[in-house]
């Protein structure tokens, strides 16, 4: 009914660009399938810009099965150059696998990277994944997830939720406002106190029909113990003064324990402009529409012998991370600087995948890493 690549035709290497079927045809035609290392990278020397490593697991999923060997950045890592992944094996084994393989890692890296961007710009603040309607539906697991690596709070989409085994978040909508009409803010959200389940957070939309702060202190004495604004951008003016100003009115009414949350167009920079008046965020399309990694996977060795396309590195590489934050890369079999930690690890052996993918240890080495490294911090 939808234009969705099948599972299926993922994993039989369906979902692949022509010319590797055509690859295929010549070496077998030819008698020749070489042992190779292919890497897989972004650029090839450190550039200081660094990218948050995603969409490990489902890469994984994809080579298991096969006669290789695969290393590769744990999900969570970030990284500005060199390898992320290393594949060694028969060429045939993965050759038509390159297409899928490739996108199962750019687009949540290009994710989880502006997600943490996100992150980085109010560290202790509420956030919560707010992208999914921006996206092909059959990946907004991918967004939520890459949103979790990088350290979100949650979701709102329930069947990503359903692919995590975690709970969507989510309360109250425009659109339920707008069928109880103007001037019936209360019943809308008297409707929603009474019917939804009592561990759902009693959070009240309050920019549908009259002001921001009228609405908010309304729902402050209904009960509810946060409110959120989403204001169109047309009508927002001085979005931080609207802010505060609620804040001020909720606290002057003897609602200083109702928490303000905020969406709508949201980016760091919106973060860090109100992040001192808000308690929380709901980020969608920042995060959605980062640009894709241009990630590239390169032959560097074919039966033993070191080579690469032009402008290409040849030779099988190790990347560490320096005790001063730096991304290094090297020959393998080189000496590694000094205290550097190497971050290249076990990803499939034997056809068998030996990584674990846990989605709070990634967003812990997320956080961890931001700091080594020194990115987006607040500012």
């Amino acid at each position: 009914m939808f234009d969705i690549v099948p599972e299926a035709a993922i994993r039989e290497g369906r979902a692949t660009d022509a010319y590797f079927l055509r690859t295929e045809e010549a070496l077998e035609h030819a008698g020749k399938n070489p042992n190779v290392v292919a890497e897989v990278t972004a650029d090839q020397f450190p550039t200081g810009d660094f990218e948050l490593f995603a969409g490990v697991k489902d890469a994984a999923r994809l080579l298991e099965g096969l006669d290789v060997a695969v290393d590769a950045l744990p999900e969570g890592t970030l990284f500005d150059g060199g390898p992320v992944m290393r594949i060694q094996g028969p060429y045939l084994e993965f050759a038509r696998l390159e297409t899928s393989l490739l996108g199962f890692l750019s687009q949540p890296s290009a994710m989880a990277t502006a997600a943490l961007r996100a992150r980085r710009a109010a560290p202790e603040t509420s956030l919560l994944s707010f992208g999914a309607r921006h996206v092909h539906p059959s990946i907004a697991g991918t967004v939520d997830r890459s949103a979790l690596l990088a350290g979100f709070d949650g979701f709102s989409h329930v069947a990503a939720g359903d692919l995590m085994d975690r709970t969507a978040s989510g309360t109250i909508p425009h659109a339920l406002m707008l069928c109880f009409g103007p001037g019936n803010q209360e019943d809308a959200w008297r409707a929603f106190d009474e019917a939804v389940a009592p561990d759902v957070p009693r959070i009240a939309l309050c920019d549908t029909y009259d002001d921001e702060v009228d609405e908010a202190v309304r729902a402050a004495e209904l009960g509810f113990d946060s409110v959120r604004l989403d204001t169109t951008g047309s009508r927002r003016g001085d979005f931080r003064h609207i802010v505060r100003e609620t804040r001020w009115k909720l606290d002057a009414a003897d609602h200083d324990d109702v928490d303000v949350f905020v969406s709508g167009g949201i980016t760091p920079e919106t973060i860090r402009e109100l992040r001192d008046v808000a308690d929380g965020f709901g980020v969608g399309s920042y995060v959605t529409s980062a640009d894709a990694v241009d990630f590239a996977l390169d032959i560097v060795e074919v039966d033993g012998e070191l080579t690469a396309k032009r402008g290409k590195l040849p030779g099988k590489k190790s990347v560490y991370r320096t005790p001063d934050g730096g991304h290094h890369v090297g020959l393998a079999d080189a000496d590694p600087p000094t205290g550097a930690e190497s971050l290249l690890e076990p990803l499939v052996r034997g056809g068998e995948v030996v990584a674990s993918f846990d989605v709070d240890a990634a967003a812990d080495r997320a956080r961890n890493d931001a700091q080594r490294v020194g990115f987006g911090g607040p500012k």
